[in-house]
C-alpha cells in the first residue's frame, strides 16, 4: 500500500490523534535505536536505520517512475544529506543524555526557524524561553556528577544542538522542496542519497569499535528496519494526512507536546526518571514551540523522521 492510499484510509481519523501517533511513534523507534547500542555505535545505528527506510521507502514509492531534473536530484541529495546526518547527530545524542532532554534540546532549530524573522515581543520572548529550557536541562538537569563523565555530558549537548541546527536547515530545504514535487518522491530519493554518501561513516565507526560483524546479525538488521519503519516510513505516512488537516495554531500545539512525548517514551522504554531541572526546561522549551508560530502564516510542516 503506497502512503497515499494509507492516507486516505485514515481521513476519517481525527488528526490530532494521527499526528500524537505519529509523534509515540518516532521516539518510539528513537528508543529501539538506544537498545542497539550495546552491539553498534551509534553513528552506525543512525546510518543503517537511514538505510533501513529508504529501502521501504524505495520499494513502495519507486521514485524512478518519474522525471527528474538534475537540480532536484542534487537538491534532494543535499535535502537527505541533510536529514540524515540531522539523525546522525539525535542518536549520538539521545546515547548520552536522556531521550525528552535530547529532543527539547533539538527543538531550538525549530524554534529559532519558526520565529525567524519576526519581529513582535511574542517571537523574542519564543526565542529567550527556548533558550532558557535549554541552558535549564544542560546546567541544571543533567546530572554531572553521575555515571556519565563530564566529556560525554558536554558532547550530548554539543551533538543535541547540531542536530537542531541541521533540523532547522532540514525543515527550511523541505519547504522549498515540497512546493517543487511531492514530499514522499523527494524524501525517498533523499534518503537514497544520503544513506550513501553516509555509508563510509557508518562503516568506519563500526570498524573502529570492532563491531563490523554485528551488522550481519539477521536479529540486528530487523530492529534496524523497525526502527526505519517506526521513525521514517509511518509518521511521514500519517503526515500525509495532518498536515492537510490542521490548522496552524494546532499544529504549533500539536508540535509543543512532542519533548513530552519523547519524555514520557523515555520514562516507560529507557526508564529515565527526568529531574526537576529537565522537566522545567522541556516544560519551556514546549512553551516556546507553541508560541513561535506567527500567527496567519503556515508552520513549517515537514517533520524530522529521527
Amino acid at each position: 500500500m503506497t502512503p497515499a492510499a494509507a492516507a486516505g484510509r485514515l481521513d476519517r481519523v481525527p488528526a490530532p490523534a494521527l499526528f500524537l501517533l505519529a509523534g509515540f511513534s518516532q521516539y518510539f523507534g528513537a528508543a529501539l535505536a538506544v537498545g542497539l547500542y550495546t552491539s553498534l555505535p551509534a553513528p552506525t545505528v543512525a546510518w543503517g536505520r537511514g538505510l533501513a527506510g529508504a529501502l521501504v521507502l524505495l520499494a513502495i514509492v519507486r521514485p524512478w517512475r518519474v522525471s527528474w531534473t538534475r537540480r532536484e536530484l542534487v537538491q534532494s541529495g543535499v535535502f537527505g544529506s541533510v536529514l540524515l546526518g540531522m539523525n546522525l547527530m539525535f542518536y549520538v545524542a539521545i546515547g548520552l543524555l536522556p531521550l525528552g532532554a535530547a529532543v527539547a534540546i533539538e527543538f531550538i532549530g525549530p524554534v529559532l526557524v519558526a520565529a525567524w524573522g519576526g519581529r513582535s515581543a511574542r517571537h523574542r520572548f519564543a526565542i529567550a524561553l527556548a533558550t532558557f529550557g535549554v541552558l535549564c536541562i544542560s546546567l541544571v538537569g543533567l546530572d554531572w556528577g553521575g555515571q556519565r563523565s563530564t566529556a560525554e555530558l558536554a558532547w550530548g549537548v554539543v551533538a543535541a544542538l547540531a542536530a537542531g541546527a541541521l533540523w532547522g536547515t532540514y525543515m527550511v530545504l523541505g519547504g522549498r522542496i515540497v512546493r517543487a514535487r511531492s514530499g514522499i518522491q523527494s524524501l525517498t530519493a533523499g534518503l537514497a542519497a544520503g544513506s550513501v554518501v553516509y555509508a563510509p561513516v557508518g562503516l568506519v565507526a563500526a570498524g573502529v569499535t570492532g563491531t563490523m560483524a554485528h551488522l550481519a546479525d539477521p536479529g540486528l538488521i530487523g530492529i534496524l528496519l523497525g526502527v526505519g519503519l517506526l521513525s521514517t516510513v509511518l509518521p511521514y505516512t500519517l503526515d500525509q494526512v495532518t498536515m492537510k488537516r490542521l490548522g496552524t495554531a494546532m499544529f504549533a500545539l500539536l508540535n509543543a507536546l512532542l519533548p513530552v512525548s519523547a519524555t514520557v517514551i523515555g520514562v516507560i522504554m529507557l526508564r529515565q526518571l527526568p529531574t526537576w531541572g529537565e522537566v522545567l526546561g522541556i516544560v519551556a522549551v514546549s512553551a516556546a514551540v507553541a508560541i513561535s508560530a506567527r500567527r496567519g502564516t503556515p508552520s513549517p510542516r515537514v517533520r524530522t523522521p529521527e
